[in-house]
């Protein structure tokens, strides 16, 4: 009778055990955060305790088992460590994986990506568009006399933006943002470079608004440097520049298809047909390779250069005026055959 009773109570226990272990088992491994898509950001900012963090999974139905969280959060000490950042939640998930992870502080990177723009406020918005900075106090940096913008200003800190993918963390301060940018800047401009710059006699800043305007004319890689060469071969002669992207941007107006000649008088320092030099800053974000073609410029003659009636996007170029308003005519020819007037 002993002998039963022990049994059925070794039966008991061992059952008890069983079920305990397997509902420890799960709620360290099993899958308690399950997500449609691939993987979901948690972003958890600076004023959160676990309560705001439980609830945001509740919230967003990525949390399945909410007690089993809690319970081994607790146990961990993580409801005693919420570090806020942004934290990449993969599907299937266990718990023990993320309160790990969440505990750690060890965020996932973000990436942002920028190759278009064509003012430092349209980059503003694209390179926040992820991140807890937001686009005005990006433009309030930038504004802000007292902060260091190395050797940049406001008009031509978009320069030091290099169009690319970058990783950051979401809660990165604007100044190590900015921090960042520039030291992907210095990289890029290494001894090389700034050898051709120093040849040229140009600064990087003025390197990059020339290639502004190069990869503002064409967007034929083949014919860049070609047309860089005109502009320098401009420079050189200590000529206006008469370049009609800039027109476009100083009229602030990007539909612009055919510049005209109400668009030279507009009064702005981007007019280079009535300022002398280059514009006080980018006309837009440019990619590496057009900085390159500046560098990398053709050694020729042409002073002029006029886009193909063909409409291909490739130019002819010419060396003396006669010869470029041949040129100049017959597109505006093939501008009014397409009933293109502005």
């Amino acid at each position: 009778m002993i002998n039963k009773k022990m049994l059925i109570s070794v039966i008991v226990f061992s059952t008890l055990l069983s079920s305990i272990s397997v509902y420890l088992y799960q709620m360290f491994y099993s899958p308690n955060f399950l997500i449609n898509q691939k993987d979901k950001f948690l972003m958890i900012e600076d004023n959160m305790n676990f309560n705001d963090v439980r609830n945001k999974l509740i919230q967003d139905t990525i949390l399945n088992d909410v007690l089993s969280f809690s319970v081994l959060s607790k146990a961990m000490k993580y409801n005693q460590n919420i570090k806020s950042g942004a934290y990449k939640i993969k599907s299937n998930m266990a718990n023990y994986s993320l309160i790990k992870m969440l505990r750690s502080g060890n965020q996932t990177p973000i990436n942002i990506s920028f190759n278009h723009a064509r003012k430092i406020e349209d980059l503003a918005k694209i390179i926040t568009k992820d991140l807890k900075i937001t686009n005005d106090e990006f433009m309030e940096f930038i504004n802000n006399k007292n902060n260091d913008l190395y050797e940049f200003n406001a008009k031509n800190i978009m320069a030091m933006f290099l169009a690319n993918t970058y990783e950051v963390y979401w809660n990165i301060t604007i100044e190590s943002l900015f921090n960042k940018m520039h030291f992907e800047y210095t990289k890029f401009w290494n001894k090389e470079r700034i050898n051709k710059s120093n040849k040229l006699k140009m600064s990087t800043i003025d390197i990059s608004i020339l290639a502004s305007i190069v990869a503002s004319e064409t967007l034929k890689m083949d014919e860049a440097n070609t047309i860089a060469g005109v502009y320098i071969n401009r420079l050189k002669k200590n000529m206006y520049l008469q370049a009609d992207p800039t027109l476009v941007y100083a009229a602030n107006d990007f539909s612009i298809k055919r510049v005209l000649n109400k668009h030279k008088k507009i009064a702005s320092p981007y007019n280079t047909y009535i300022n002398k030099g280059l514009p006080p800053g980018p006309i837009k974000l440019t990619i590496k390779e057009y900085i390159d073609a500046v560098l990398n410029y053709e050694k020729h003659k042409y002073i002029y250069f006029c886009a193909k009636d063909d409409f291909s996007g490739y130019h002819v170029f010419a060396t003396k005026l006669s010869e470029h308003n041949k040129n100049a005519k017959k597109f505006q020819r093939a501008l009014n055959k397409r009933k293109i007037y502005r």
